[in-house]
């Protein structure tokens, strides 16, 4: 795992490294705009399933756009993350799969001890594993694709 050696171009890159640069956002804004409308529509379905969203007794609901938003936030910095590797890291793809799958696991936390039901635990867990499972392979194939 030693990768922290500088990755260097050279100074007629720059057009180069932009180029990889947006290539990559290009990429991540799709994803993310997939991963918004997936994670919204999963939870409507739960919604419709009967899942409530409520995180405390007496507490209020989630609402479908708080998905949506929360999504789109957290996709966008999965984005930044995918950028810096790509800028600073010799194997960016490779790092960016192994901080994400962990950031993931760590967000599965505060749905676990929420204090809310069963249903809403279980439904949110799944929420925060569909945007994964749309950003974390995009955002890493295209890590691959702009590696020189």
């Amino acid at each position: 795992m030693n990768d922290t050696a500088v990755v260097a171009r050279p100074a007629s890159g720059n057009t180069s490294n932009v180029h990889r640069l947006r290539g990559l956002a290009g990429t991540g804004l799709a994803a993310t705009c997939a991963a918004i409308a997936a994670t919204t529509i999963v939870a409507a379905l739960a919604r419709a399933a009967g899942v409530d969203f409520e995180i405390t007794e007496g507490g209020e609901t989630i609402p479908l756009g708080g998905f949506a938003v929360v999504t789109g936030f957290f996709s966008v910095v999965g984005i930044v993350i995918a950028a810096g590797l790509l800028r600073w890291s010799a194997r960016p793809a490779e790092r960016f799969v192994q901080t994400t799958v962990s950031l993931t696991a760590i967000s599965l936390v505060p749905p676990l001890i929420s204090g809310a039901a069963a249903a809403t635990v279980v439904a949110l867990i799944g929420l925060h594993l569909v945007p994964a499972a749309v950003m974390i392979p995009a955002l890493a194939r295209s890590l691959r694709t702009r590696t020189v």
